[in-house]
């Protein structure tokens, strides 16, 4: 099938010639917005201009002088031209994506029993439920691919090859941690994985991602590294749409057209506010084109749906079409942090919703399609366990960090107000914690 491209031109500001070729009254395919389910035929809907899919797809529908572009079989259309089977992934891609989605769900769990226990200390915010947003992008992603991410972050880092070994010492606040203890729960980060936060305070990490994927343009443009290619995904929820840096950077990203994908964590809840009483148009994939970028509404428990808009949008990304905006509508299985009794939301909600675990329809798709066996997904189930569990054995025999290391990553100066006269840390002085060391 021939790729057709769209260079996107930022919106003037007296644009209502332009914005009249754009669906306003687009339904979601979204139940709690009043669409309905999502349909076997339709796996997500695209604003589109006139003449081509903001994706790229020359296929769209017409009505009444707007234009609806329904992207449902893509991945069908595209394989009736090859070999493949029209199923929606490969065994080996299933395989993984099933081993990355457990993962995330047993490690969460094993977070919440060491919370308990006194293992961890401060928030932790578990991703119980989002499973399909974070394997279905970031498995997507090359190692050179840049992802930033929020205080729920400990599934995104797994997704991204941080050893879970590494990412439960974090949180135990050992020297072996990802980032030697000094981060916990809110700031993973890995140099060598390029996740780049881990950020406790919402929309603090989309002006970074925004900041990332400028470097790849500009090393790629001005620096001429014809081979970078990276693209940068920043995940963030739906309060944080609300905020001030999430509409700039929409901005500077659609001018500069930069390789980023905003991914929208829609789980319906910020903190203890329902979305639909917290936002004028609860629709956030809308406010994509109104900067000119594709806006895309997905279903986030489904991790074959999220992987088929992640693929159109990293590509297009990767190959210099622009930015787009993605909203996962997703759904938290515990309450906003291991604190919340979670008592706010209705206990019916959260039953539907548990009722379409991520995982379990992962795992019946492969079953039902045989490409995969219980036996096969069992051991899977197995060997995760156990990762998890030595882990959890790693992180407890490892050591804290001494006092010397409290000033470190703190200054940039290695001779500042951290350091004595003497070359060494003033936080070594037996003085220093009695309050009463020289400064």
């Amino acid at each position: 099938m021939a790729v057709s491209k769209m260079i996107m031109q930022p919106f003037g500001l007296n644009s209502s010639s332009i914005r009249s070729n754009y669906v306003d009254d687009l339904r979601s395919s979204s139940p709690f917005l009043g669409g309905g389910s999502f349909s076997a035929n339709t796996k997500f809907k695209i604003l589109v201009n006139k003449k081509k899919g903001c994706f790229g797809s020359s296929n769209y529908a017409q009505n009444n002088g707007s234009v609806v572009a329904v992207s449902s079989d893509v991945m069908k259309k595209q394989k009736r031209h090859s070999s493949f089977s029209n199923l929606l992934i490969t065994k080996e891609e299933g395989l993984e994506v099933y081993e990355d989605m457990v993962l995330g769900r047993s490690f969460e769990d094993m977070c919440a029993q060491m919370y308990y226990r006194g293992k961890m200390f401060g928030f932790v915010h578990l991703y119980n439920g989002q499973e399909a947003v974070s394997t279905g992008f970031i498995k997507l992603l090359k190692k050179e691919d840049t992802v930033v991410s929020t205080y729920r972050d400990h599934v995104h880092a797994l997704s991204k090859g941080v050893p879970a070994r590494a990412v439960m010492s974090e949180l135990f606040g050992k020297t072996t941690g990802c980032c030697r203890g000094q981060g916990g729960s809110m700031h993973m980060f890995s140099k060598e994985h390029n996740i780049i936060g881990g950020f406790a305070f919402i929309g603090e990490g989309i002006p970074v991602a925004t900041g990332a994927a400028f470097t790849s343009k500009y090393k790629r443009e001005v620096l001429k590294e014809a081979d970078c290619d990276h693209v940068t995904c920043a995940f963030f929820g739906d309060g944080t749409a609300n905020n001030g840096q999430f509409f700039e950077c929409l901005n500077m990203a659609a001018l500069w057209k930069l390789p980023i994908i905003f991914v929208v964590e829609n789980n319906l809840w910020a903190i203890g506010m329902s979305h639909l009483r917290a936002t004028s148009d609860p629709q956030i994939w809308k406010k994509g084109p109104a900067f000119g970028m594709p806006g895309v509404h997905v279903d986030g428990m489904d991790v074959l749906k999220v992987r088929e808009v992640a693929k159109e949008a990293v590509n297009r990304a990767r190959r210099g079409d622009g930015p787009s905006l993605i909203e996962c509508e997703t759904y938290r299985f515990r309450g906003h942090s291991l604190a919340d009794p979670d008592e706010l939301r209705d206990p019916e909600e959260k039953a539907k919703y548990a009722a379409r675990c991520p995982i379990v329809a992962l795992k019946k798709y492969m079953i039902d399609n045989k490409l995969a066996s219980e036996a096969e997904l069992k051991a899977i189930d197995k060997r995760i366990d156990e990762l998890v569990e030595e882990s959890v054995e790693f992180a407890d025999a490892s050591p804290h960090p001494s006092r010397s290391q409290l000033l470190e990553n703190v200054f940039a100066d290695p001779k500042g107000f951290g350091i004595g006269p003497d070359g060494r840390y003033r936080c070594e002085d037996p003085k220093f914690t009695e309050g009463t060391a020289q400064v």
